[in-house]
């Protein structure tokens, strides 16, 4: 959760470069100079805009089959108590999940552009307050261009876009889930003094048993960062605000086991754990350790090798190298070494990675390296390391007296580089999501027109895209979700048909 107030401390020093004259702002005096910031954030915002604009071709698929019967015959209140009681215990994942369910097609197709605006919101107004209480300024617009382009790395340089961005019952569990943790911070960095105080640990325990409901993933993330925040609180924070520090992270983490106490309790959670073989399967079993320790190695080999990433250190390098001390400013974050900060990032990283991949290996088993949904709740926390290294870099290079002109032109230019690569495959997976758009809309219509002539039994010609689950995959073996089409239509059973819609 305390990431971003923990891990990123940028210049302190003045320094000279294209764009950081002596403006009021610490930014550009000339028109040109003020405007190129805003250009460049324009780029990852494009990006968002168009990927939200092909949310209008996502449809129901997957365990939303089940879900729509539920919120449309019960309320959202049905599906709460259908998770807690039979499903999984998430009870606050069963209100965000029934949130969009209530709008049928329209909550999947509006979900995208609304979850890819609160993450861009949350990530801009955390960028802004890290650096407010470091004492330090940016020009206008640099803070949007970082948090758009982690925004962008986090959405789009994932393995699979589609079940990251598109799929609401994944993100709200996987990519909002780690992103609302990190924004329980925004009330600490505020400050306010006691009411102001007061507020931070209200919202961070709420935040906390919020987030042990809805992920058991994102939770363990945030459970290691504010760990390493009570132990490195002496190393990052001025005296004045470290013990507070202290008792904000512990209170998380009290939020957090009590949500996960109401999750592991529920006979959802039960009958989720019988259903995967959990419980007869020890998490700490030393096989079930060292297959996870593997699964997890391949996965890091597959996040080390997407460049993509690159564009979340190429924002953080415009951060350190455009940032200025801001005037009179109370600053409660210490110029730390950074080696200790992005160590003690990298350990979180690690940690909490693979013990996401040691919860979720008794229900995946090897196919967890597959399942890419479940990366993104620490590889948010990637991005914002990513993002701290880039800012330190850039500090470095202007503290050394490093001209600064080259170093912001060649960072500029790879943010717009790694969108652009973001670009084309966002292009093709939107022709597909199109096509099946098409086609899930002829067969709905049939089966809507069949149901209401009073048929019983239709047809389900699976329709997929971005290896989501359709009733009748494995060449027709697995059956599920067939009767939740079924029950979604008003019918009795569907079958396995073979006509493309």
């Amino acid at each position: 959760m305390a990431v971003g107030a923990s891990s990123v401390t940028v210049p302190q020093e003045p320094g000279s470069g294209p764009g950081t004259g002596p403006g009021r702002d610490g930014g550009p005096r000339t028109p040109l100079g003020r405007a190129w910031p805003w250009a460049l954030a324009a780029l990852p915002l494009a990006l968002l805009a168009a990927a939200s604009y092909l949310g209008r071709y996502v449809r129901p698929s997957a365990d939303e089959w089940c879900f729509l019967p539920v919120v449309r015959d019960e309320g959202v209140l049905g599906l709460v108590h259908k998770f807690y009681f039979l499903d999984n215990g998430r009870v606050a994942n069963g209100l965000l999940v029934g949130a969009y369910a209530e709008f049928p097609v329209a909550g999947h197709q509006w979900y995208g552009a609304v979850s890819g605006l609160l993450v861009l919101g949350l990530l801009w107004a955390l960028t802004a307050l890290v650096l407010r209480r470091a004492g330090q300024r940016l020009p206008r617009g640099i803070a949007l261009t970082a948090a758009a382009m982690a925004t962008a790395v986090i959405l789009f340089a994932t393995p699979n876009t589609y079940k990251t961005f598109y799929w609401p019952a994944a993100s709200v569990s996987h990519t909002v889930a780690p992103v609302l943790a990190a924004a329980a911070a925004l009330p600490l960095l505020r400050g306010g003094g006691r009411r102001g105080r007061a507020l931070a640990l209200a919202v961070v325990l709420a935040v906390g048993v919020f987030l042990g409901t809805l992920s058991e993933e994102a939770s363990v993330v945030a459970l290691v960062v504010l760990a390493l925040t009570v132990l490195l609180a002496h190393r990052v924070l001025t005296p004045p605000l470290r013990r507070y520090a202290r008792t904000w992270a512990l209170t998380g983490m009290a939020g957090i086991a009590a949500g996960t106490l109401i999750l592991v309790t529920s006979p959802g959670s039960r009958t989720r754990r019988s259903r995967f073989g959990a419980e007869t399967t020890s998490m700490l079993a030393p096989d079930t350790l060292y297959d996870a320790a593997a699964a997890f190695a391949r996965i890091l080999a597959t996040v080390l090798t997407t460049w993509a990433y690159l564009g979340a250190v190429a924002a953080g390098v415009l951060v350190g190298l455009l940032a200025r001390p801001r005037p009179g400013a109370r600053r409660v974050l210490e110029p730390a070494r950074p080696g200790l900060l992005l160590g003690a990032g990298l350990l979180a990283f690690l940690a909490s990675g693979y013990l996401c991949t040691v919860i979720t290996y008794p229900v995946f088993g090897a196919g967890v390296v597959t399942a890419e949904r479940t990366w993104n709740d620490y590889l948010v926390l990637w991005v914002l390391l990513l993002t701290a290294a880039g800012a330190f870099l850039g500090r470095s290079l202007r503290r050394h007296g490093a001209a600064t002109a080259l170093p912001t032109a060649l960072a500029a230019a790879l943010c717009a580089v790694t969108v652009v690569g973001l670009t084309v495959p966002l292009y093709d997976l939107g022709g597909k999501m199109r096509t099946r758009a098409e086609r899930w809309d002829r067969q709905d219509a049939r089966l809507r027109a069949g149901a209401a002539a009073g048929e019983r039994v239709l047809p389900y010609t699976p329709v997929k895209v971005a290896s989501m689950l359709e009733p009748f995959s494995q060449d027709g073996k697995r059956v599920w979700p067939a009767q939740c089409v079924a029950d979604y239509y008003g019918l009795e059973k569907v079958t396995r048909g073979t006509r493309t819609p």
